[in-house]
Parts: C-alpha cells; structure tokens; sequence
C-alpha cells in the first residue's frame, strides 16, 4: 500500500484498513510458527503498511 493511497483515505477508512491488517498479521504470525507461510515477505510489508496507517492517523488527529 503506498502512503499517496493511505493520505486520501478518512480516519474511519484507516481505522477499518489498521484492523484488516492487524488480523492478517495475526494469521501470518501463525502460518510462519507451522511453518505453513509461503509469502514469507508479506509478513514485513503488512508491518510497514500498520506503522504508516498508525503514522497518518497520528498526524490527522494532530491537525484536527
């Protein structure tokens, strides 16, 4: 996901996008402990995209 996208979302937008990716990031964890993961570098890209959606949020609220 690529901050351009993130920026042009609402607060409730990134609100529901942070709690798909905290979910995903849950089922990844569990799929590398089994050894079951086979995009072994989504489990870094859906970290990045959380620490960039929480970051655009931090500054939305700020400004507000």
């Amino acid at each position: 996901m690529k901050i351009d996208e993130i920026r042009g979302m609402t607060p409730d937008q990134l609100a529901e996008t942070l709690l798909n990716l905290k979910k995903e990031q849950f089922n990844l964890r569990f799929q590398r402990a089994t050894g079951q993961v086979e995009k072994t570098h989504r489990v870094d890209e859906v970290r990045k995209d959380i620490a960039r959606i929480k970051t655009t949020l931090r500054a939305k609220q700020a400004t507000a």
